[in-house]
């Protein structure tokens, strides 16, 4: 009789990086660590964005990279939430970075504490802000 005794092949396994394609690596990198804050060092190809409580954002230069045409269109690619205690003000932070207000834009007032907005980056990538 064969031995089924499996072993053990648990991993410790953690999220270390999000790696995020862009055409213009400069702007959209900007904005992701003026929407989350933390540092940002730069090369040739890549923006490595760390911010606390995050893992580490890189922006990764692809020259052929198209926008995903999201919500009314082809698949998004990507999506983040982001957890936040103030949407009314989080909003503000977003938009002033250079994000886009996909939807809902009229299901939440603009003053709103409460709810969720989804948004995109300069590159297109969508995100949500959501309330706790």
């Amino acid at each position: 009789m064969a031995d089924t005794k499996k072993a053990d092949t648990t991993v410790n396994i953690t999220l270390s990086s999000v790696i995020i394609d862009a055409a213009d690596p400069e702007s959209e990198g900007a904005f992701w660590q003026r929407l989350l804050g933390g540092s940002i060092t730069r090369t040739p190809t890549h923006h490595f964005i760390q911010a606390p409580g995050f893992p580490v954002l890189v922006i990764q230069a692809a020259p052929g990279h198209a926008a995903p045409h999201w919500p009314d269109g082809t698949s998004q690619q990507l999506h983040l939430d982001f957890a936040v205690d103030d949407l009314a003000t989080a909003d503000r932070t977003a938009v002033e970075a250079g994000a886009s207000r996909l939807r809902p834009t009229d299901a939440v007032p603009p003053d709103s504490r409460k709810g969720s907005r989804v948004y995109a980056s300069p590159a297109g990538h969508p995100f949500c802000l959501r309330t706790v």
